[in-house]
């Protein structure tokens, strides 16, 4: 089995104790661990994998606990840093009655930005699957730490995933942040798009249109999750969907990052993603789709997700 290497941000998540307020009048809120990578790397490692973050916090209170969130969800800390050079990165979340989401960092720059190449072991990465953002990828040493760790797993016949989760209040351009995008999409094997992440990121408003654009890039494996409407698999030319799971949402935060960290887990008994029969996918979409449900029935994104056993019985 593959192990899961997962780099990028690691930060705190402010979540609002009133739902349904914008930022503006929410008046108190609840520190939650966050960031996608480390979500993701949460997800694997609960369901048993064996999971490695690597990033970095600030030497502070947010940085230890975030490091004790994550070995308490069992991933392996050993390659996260901490500096003294800037603090943990922060987020603060207004959730909209449907438990949707808007956004506020504190970066520019965070801890997680300085993390640089120098920082990284690239022996981590044999028989490994390397996951990665776009958040990390606008700047600052650790967009140039992306860039030599993912040269360096393609050496090593790692399975490369890429999660835009795109936060356009990090970026001042649209056009910029979407180039980048597109061009970290050409050395990934899994693709993992939102339905309103794939508008944004090709510019096409219509999603045929959208998906035609991105077949130029030959993604082996291009994931679209549609939220309660399921989830859309295009490999070996044909398209695998899997309808949603209808539960009661109280929170999204970290949904996407638990279906693509549960997803992971599934296929890392695989050597090989394009030799997977479709049958065999359809029923890790299933479980993943449950994962990823049960996660939005609680505030958080790590603290909420399922382990396996809880999965199991859910089953």
């Amino acid at each position: 089995m593959r192990h899961l290497v997962s780099i990028g941000e690691m930060l705190i998540d402010f979540i609002p104790d009133q739902k349904g307020k914008s930022l503006a009048e929410v008046k108190t809120f609840t520190k939650m661990a966050g960031g996608a990578p480390a979500n993701v790397c949460a997800a694997f490692a609960k369901l048993g994998g064996k999971a490695y973050f690597m990033g970095q916090v600030g030497q502070d209170g947010f940085g230890d606990f975030l490091i004790k969130t994550l070995k308490d969800a069992g991933v392996d800390t050993s390659y996260i840093k901490q500096t003294l050079d800037a603090k943990t990165a922060l987020a603060f979340v207004s959730l909209k009655e449907n438990g949707e989401r808007d956004f506020i960092f504190y970066r520019n720059p965070s801890a997680d930005q300085l993390f640089s190449e120098k920082d990284i072991d690239v022996d981590v990465l044999e028989h490994s699957i390397l996951h990665f953002c776009s958040v990390s990828l606008l700047g600052y040493p650790i967009s140039k730490m992306h860039e030599k760790i993912i040269n360096e797993a393609k050496q090593k016949k790692a399975i490369i995933s890429f999660d835009p989760n795109i936060r356009k209040a990090l970026s001042l351009d649209d056009t910029f942040y979407r180039s980048i995008v597109l061009d970290y999409i050409k050395h990934a094997d899994i693709v993992k798009i939102s339905d309103d992440e794939l508008f944004f990121i090709t510019g096409f408003d219509y999603k045929q249109d959208a998906l035609r654009f991105l077949s130029k890039y030959n993604i082996p494996m291009l994931i679209i999750t549609r939220g309660k409407d399921g989830v859309d698999i295009i490999i070996n030319g044909q398209t695998i969907h899997e309808d949603g799971l209808a539960v009661k949402v109280v929170d999204t935060t970290g949904a996407g990052d638990a279906w693509i960290g549960s997803f992971l887990y599934q296929i890392a008994f695989h050597d090989n993603i394009i030799d997977i029969p479709s049958v065999t996918l359809q029923e890790y979409m299933k479980i993943s789709n449950i994962f990823a449900a049960l996660t939005t029935t609680k505030f958080g994104a790590i603290d909420a997700m399922p382990t396996q056993e809880e999965l199991e019985k859910h089953l």
